[in-house]
């Protein structure tokens, strides 16, 4: 299915790139979330007519992503857990959890922007967690995991 991107997608392409994707993918993901629209003659042109809008959305989003990557890339969070002797956790502190934590420390992330490939954080220590913020805005977060008493 073709579709035009109508702001920049990660690991697919850029705003106004005219684009090949599996139809599911454009069924159930880009069109319903305002990503992108089909590739029809009267699509293309609506397109053209609203390019200047939709970059300057675009350099809006990267302006805000930008603010709270900065914010972010100062802001250092503390959860407490239980743990064991050795500083393994009951448990684990997954992204929920820095999420919630972030915003209580005052900058606003949301779940889905908290990146762990390694998976959830299973034992007290320090880590720097990457923020994606947006395609091209990425932050990192420094939490501790300590153990609560």
């Amino acid at each position: 299915m073709e579709v035009i991107l109508l702001e920049k997608v990660e690991n697919l392409g850029n705003l106004g790139d005219q684009v090949k994707v599996k139809s599911g993918f454009a069924r159930n993901f880009l069109l319903p979330t305002k990503k992108a629209t089909t590739a029809s003659p009267e699509n293309i042109e609506i397109f053209k007519k609203r390019k200047s809008e939709l970059e300057k959305i675009a350099a809006q989003k990267i302006a805000e992503a930008t603010t709270r990557a900065d914010k972010l890339n100062v802001t250092s969070v503390v959860i407490p857990k239980k743990a064991g002797d050795e500083g393994k956790l009951f448990g684990s502190v997954g992204t929920a959890e820095i999420a919630e934590a972030a915003t209580t420390a005052g900058v606003s992330i949301a779940k889905k922007e908290v990146k762990l490939p390694l998976g959830p954080l299973r034992e007290t220590g320090d880590f720097e967690v990457a923020i994606h913020l947006h395609a091209d805005v990425k932050a990192s977060l420094k939490v501790s995991v300590v153990a609560e008493s």
